[in-house]
């Protein structure tokens, strides 16, 4: 058991992005839809299907970055885990599957 927080948790943080996903079956924009930039973005595959490689980014508010999934069946094969960090420095894990 730990001892007790000096600080009270922080309130429930949405996850700041919004996928655009009529764009095509392999082609999907991941748009930052919250109210502050955003870094350390990186995007890693669970599963069988395949991307290209990236460097970490930054997306400011309203600015999305694209990327290109390919796999069979990606729906039931594959998840996609969104890493980033807040201007505060702590890091935040998204899992998002097809």
């Amino acid at each position: 058991m730990t001892g007790p927080r000096s600080t009270p948790p922080d309130s429930a943080y949405p996850v700041p992005f919004a996928v655009e996903r009529d764009s095509g079956p392999r082609r999907y924009v991941i748009t930052n839809r919250g109210q502050e930039r955003l870094e350390g973005i990186t995007m890693h595959l669970l599963g069988a299907g395949v991307m290209p490689a990236s460097v970490p980014a930054a997306l400011e508010p309203g600015e999305g970055l694209e990327v290109f999934i390919s796999a069979r069946d990606l729906a039931r094969s594959t998840v996609l885990v969104v890493r980033w960090f807040r201007p505060n420095g702590d890091e935040y894990l998204w899992r998002m599957s097809f």
